[in-house]
């Protein structure tokens, strides 16, 4: 990993936009808005040398009988900055703010066949729990 690497948390819509090459589509800044301004949401942006090259978004989730814990909500790296320990980098940093923020966990639902993450993911620490099934609802 090059030594140029900088992790940051975004706190400004404008952060987003400069990064929405990374998203599946553009940074809107009103969901921007929304995003940073609600508790418990975290976007954090790898830079190399000052360019958005990579990001991870977090969601604490809260429950009465169990406490916080972090959903790690998305991860993408961009294809020139792939391979080269970014996205490790981002998990980890995430999974420091979790224990900062007294989370009892972490976890990431990823598809079965997504080679690329789960090897991300195992690298970084974390062990499959269980066979995991995802259900949507779609209203758009």
């Amino acid at each position: 990993m090059s030594n140029r690497l900088e992790i940051r948390r975004a706190s400004d819509p404008a952060e987003l936009v400069a990064a929405e090459h990374l998203f599946d589509g553009p940074a809107r800044r009103d969901w921007s808005l929304r995003f940073l301004a609600a508790p418990g949401h975290l976007m954090l942006i790898a830079y190399i040398e000052g360019l958005p090259a990579g990001f991870i978004t977090g969601i604490e989730m809260l429950h009465p009988d169990k406490g916080t814990e972090m959903c790690l909500y998305e991860l993408g790296v961009a294809e020139p900055y792939r391979r080269r320990g970014i996205a490790r980098a981002l998990v980890s940093t995430l999974a420091e703010v979790a224990r900062e923020r007294d989370c009892y966990d972490m976890w990431v639902g990823v598809d079965t066949d997504n080679e690329p993450a789960l090897a991300v993911y195992r690298a970084s620490g974390a062990k499959a729990d269980a066979t995991f099934a995802m259900l949507t609802w779609t209203w758009n």
